[in-house]
């Protein structure tokens, strides 16, 4: 048996093709099947299987195009309501994909109808011999998330993680590959995942809190405390996979015209500049707001986070950044955006006035800042309390929009953890008219700039 790790880094998950040499398994592939398929050639096999571990939430699922596009069974659990056809999987049903064989096992938690699959080789030779796709279930280092179906649903699928990670370890042998979906940045993991790149059940059971924790309920109150704030978009993630999503548009669309870019600047419409922050605040068209294009950045979870769900939106940046970005909005079901293709955002809209805010680091924070000016700290509640600016102002870049109000409208200095969610705040701020200095440093570097830090006992 191979297996074939197809990664997403900008949601933090990876899909799988476990395959015998001839034919293959995908397991949880996102909607840009594309890379499912490459991979698939590269190996020189055949897709006949293609499974779910669950109903995602954090993304759109590929599986249901790339089984029709390969006459593939489509493996989805029996008690999920879907408006597609399917093979319905049953827990402790085993089926044949070549020489594999692949049991599904109940693993609710993450959901209430999770599955996880143990893929088992009888003819491996030197290869894996056993490899378990545990999905939002059993990660490394801890597990998936139990708050996203409902508030009074958390508590319980807490205590159902608790008892499906060792339904899932008594299933397979200790040397077993351990191949989860979540749990490499994703908001889908909680506690303290691992970074780790491989592991194995054996490894988990020694050192994963959730098999090492002998009392339930203290497990399920430490769970409970580790939870965040996760994307807004997550709400129409498994909605939309359960009606069956179509096929990615990953076409860059025709630049449009600049009459047409300085009307919906005009009209307020969200135009998303994908420059490099530091550019951005040195010259950008006025209504224009930031989110920095990079294939490591969050840009993908912020934007989709940050702005109104399904509202109209035009991309403006270099035709590689353009297009990256048109895929990765795809994985989160913002389908077919606009984009103004170019460098230089005077020329694409030239009837726009360009503006422009300062940027500054920790050292020109406690140089230039006067006592009548704000600093806001766009980071998460749970950091702000861990370390922050005495005297700043928390209110998390995901909640600005609703939360302007509270801003003081006196010269504000922006900043988080890098600079990322600083950049996109401060853009969103100049663009209603707020003066605005970036922070464009790590706040690691805070302290020894002289900064003044105090944190929220408790």
């Amino acid at each position: 048996m191979d297996v074939v790790v197809v990664e997403t880094t900008q949601l933090g998950d990876r899909s799988y093709l476990v395959h015998d040499g001839t034919v293959a398994l995908a397991i949880d592939p996102q909607r840009d099947t594309d890379r499912v398929e490459t991979a698939a050639r590269s190996a020189g096999v055949a897709i006949t299987h293609v499974a779910e571990t669950h109903l995602h939430n954090d993304y759109v699922t590929g599986g249901l195009v790339l089984a029709r596009d390969h006459h593939a069974v489509y493996l989805v659990n029996a008690a999920d309501n879907v408006a597609f056809d399917r093979k319905p999987v049953v827990p402790g049903q085993t089926f044949k994909v070549g020489r594999l064989s692949v049991k599904a096992v109940a693993t609710p938690g993450h959901t209430h109808t999770h599955l996880a699959y143990v893929v088992s080789d009888p003819d491996a030779g030197t290869g894996i011999r056993q490899a378990v796709f545990s999905g939002g279930s059993l990660l490394y280092g801890s597990v998936g998330r139990t708050d996203l179906i409902a508030p009074e649903d958390t508590a319980g699928l807490a205590h159902d993680q608790y008892a499906s990670v060792r339904r899932l370890v008594a299933e397979a042998a200790p040397e077993a590959v351990l191949y989860p979906t979540h749990g490499f940045g994703s908001f889908c993991s909680i506690g303290p995942a691992s970074r780790v790149p491989a592991s194995t059940i054996g490894e988990q059971a020694a050192t994963n809190h959730a098999l090492t924790d002998p009392d339930e309920d203290h497990f399920v109150r430490h769970l409970l405390a580790n939870i965040t704030a996760y994307p807004s978009y997550y709400a129409h993630m498994s909605p939309l996979n359960a009606l069956g999503p179509g096929p990615a548009m990953l076409e860059v669309p025709k630049s449009v015209e600049s009459a047409e870019l300085e009307r919906r600047l005009e009209a307020g419409e969200w135009v998303v500049d994908l420059r490099r922050r530091v550019a951005f605040a040195a010259s950008h068209l006025r209504g224009s707001v930031a989110f920095e294009y990079g294939t490591g950045s969050s840009f993908t979870s912020y934007l989709g986070w940050v702005l109104p769900w399904n509202r109209p939106l035009t991309l403006l940046g270099a035709h590689d950044d353009v297009q990256n970005a048109v895929r990765d909005l795809a994985r989160i079901g913002i389908d077919s955006p606009d984009a103004a293709v170019g460098e230089d955002p005077g020329a694409l809209a030239p009837g726009t006035p360009l503006v422009h805010y300062p940027v500054a680091d920790w050292a020109g924070l406690v140089q230039n800042r006067t006592s009548d000016e704000t600093v806001l700290d766009v980071r998460r509640t749970e950091e702000f309390a861990a370390s922050h600016v005495s005297g700043a102002v928390n209110v998390p870049l995901h909640e600005l929009l609703l939360r302007l109000d509270e801003v003081p409208d006196v010269r504000t200095w922006v900043h988080c953890t890098s600079g990322y969610r600083a950049a996109v705040a401060a853009s969103l701020l100049h663009r209603v008219g707020r003066d605005v200095v970036l922070i464009d440093g790590h706040f690691g570097e805070a302290a020894g700039a002289g900064v003044e830090l105090t944190s929220n006992p408790g």
